[in-house]
């Protein structure tokens, strides 16, 4: 039972959305507190499914699928509702579009590579990336809550979350290009041996 608990976690995190997106309409303090609990608990399970699955020598095929599915259904639905309730706005869309598109991209690039069995490991620069995602996310999602909260002069959790999310943006394209560069790098030898 306990080598199935990273791909239950990981489950659970899928499950957890649509809860997610239904807090997030919830009015006042509580839908505030509500879906940032749910988003900080998928974002924890996030880190645990990964930590156990080595600990317990148990990386699954189903996690390896499931798992980078997960986080990206979570960190969509989190910053489009963002989006769509006006918190990032203006330019600071570009952030959310950079690091949706990135998502993307190096989901096709590793459906790309495990074709020819190649692994694309996580750079320590990525797992940096994720965290700064989504503590600006969290951030961003804890409203006037955590405006009240968090106040320093003219530093709410709003705007420490918009610095976190263009920090995450900038370091979405830096890994995501090296990402890119490996994976072009391979299809140019494969279409040599041709």
């Amino acid at each position: 039972m306990l080598k199935k608990i990273p791909n239950i976690l990981t489950i659970g995190r899928i499950i957890i959305v649509p809860f997610f997106v239904l807090a997030f309409y919830l009015p006042g303090f509580y839908g505030d507190l509500t879906a940032l609990v749910l988003f900080i608990i998928a974002s924890f399970t996030d880190f645990l499914d990964g930590m156990l699955a080595r600990m317990l020598g148990e990386e699954s095929k189903l996690g390896e699928l499931l798992d980078p599915i997960a986080d990206k259904i979570i960190i969509a639905a989190a910053l489009i509702l963002l989006v769509m309730d006006g918190t990032i706005k203006n330019y600071e869309v570009i952030a959310a579009i950079i690091i949706l598109t990135r998502e993307i991209l190096i989901s096709g690039l590793r459906e790309f590579l495990a074709k020819g069995k190649i692994k694309l490991p996580v750079s320590n620069l990525a797992k940096l990336k994720t965290i700064l995602q989504m503590v600006s996310i969290a951030l961003l999602l804890s409203g006037d809550t955590g405006n009240r909260i968090l106040n320093f002069q003219d530093y709410n959790a709003q705007t420490i979350g918009i610095i976190l999310l263009w920090l995450a943006a900038a370091l979405t394209l830096f890994t995501g290009y090296e990402y890119m560069r490996k994976g072009i790098d391979h299809a140019i030898s494969e279409d040599n041996k041709d």
